[in-house]
């Protein structure tokens, strides 16, 4: 089993080495990564910079009663979990309108829908709900807003074999038909091992989650089940949401 702190580092220090989110120093998510509970003081202090997923982490974690560095925390915010069926409506709704409203600007609408339609606090629901690429993919700017919500979701793949200097994973991508978003049929992808050097070595076969260009975790068949639900749970509400723009633009 992986302890909470490692597990969140294998999945926050994808985007954090692009300078995307996190702290400035990016190398310290992955120095903590196989640090277990002992770097949990240093890595609390970082993950609180990652002002995405942290609000997400406290809010599961308050209403569960445990850390919000718990692992099954910091599972359910990336992977999805069970246990986010505990969670009361109300708190989660508020939470993100105090948290998220200024930052979302002018798209609020869209967050509160994706609310409204049944979205859960995952990582999944910032990428498709929050994130402005959704918005910017049916304005237009397909290619980098494809790309981008892409390699942001955390995404499911199976190990296929080496590369010379990573993995080959088979997993499948986002695709867009002009009106909604969709998953294309598997391909093979060269792919970063995972930063944390206690991480079991991976062969084919394995189950994986991956985030940007980066392995984070070998996943269970069990898990890989509750990470495609969420991530086709959020998906359908911007699928929605769109059919039900584009009906209104007609009229």
């Amino acid at each position: 089993m992986t302890g909470g702190p490692t597990l969140f580092a294998r999945f926050a220090f994808p985007p954090n080495a692009l300078g995307y989110c996190g702290p400035a120093d990016v190398g310290v998510v992955a120095e903590l990564a196989s640090g277990g509970m002992e770097a949990v003081g240093e890595l609390r202090e970082a993950a609180t910079a990652f002002a995405g997923a942290w609000p997400y982490l406290e809010l599961i974690g308050g209403q569960l009663r445990l850390d919000p560095l718990d692992e099954t925390v910091v599972e359910a915010y990336w992977l999805g979990h069970q246990r986010l069926g505990e969670i009361d409506l109300l708190t989660w709704g508020n939470s993100v309108d105090a948290r998220f409203r200024d930052r979302a600007g002018w798209d609020w609408t869209r967050v509160v829908d994706g609310l409204n339609a049944g979205g859960v606090p995952t990582h999944a629901f910032h990428v498709f709900c929050v994130y402005p690429w959704v918005g910017l993919l049916r304005a237009g700017a397909v290619e980098q807003s494809l790309e981008v919500l892409d390699r942001c979701r955390i995404r499911w793949g199976e190990v296929v074999g080496r590369s010379n200097d990573g993995v080959l994973v088979s997993s499948q991508p986002l695709t867009w038909d002009g009106s909604e978003i969709g998953l294309g049929p598997p391909r093979v992808e060269s792919v970063d091992r995972p930063i944390d050097p206690s991480h079991a070595e991976l062969v084919a076969g394995d189950l994986v989650a991956l985030h940007w260009n980066y392995v984070c975790q070998s996943i269970t068949p069990a898990q890989r089940r509750t990470l495609r639900q969420s991530h086709d749970r959020h998906v359908a509400i911007v699928n929605q949401a769109g059919r039900h723009l584009a009906a209104w633009v007609e009229r």
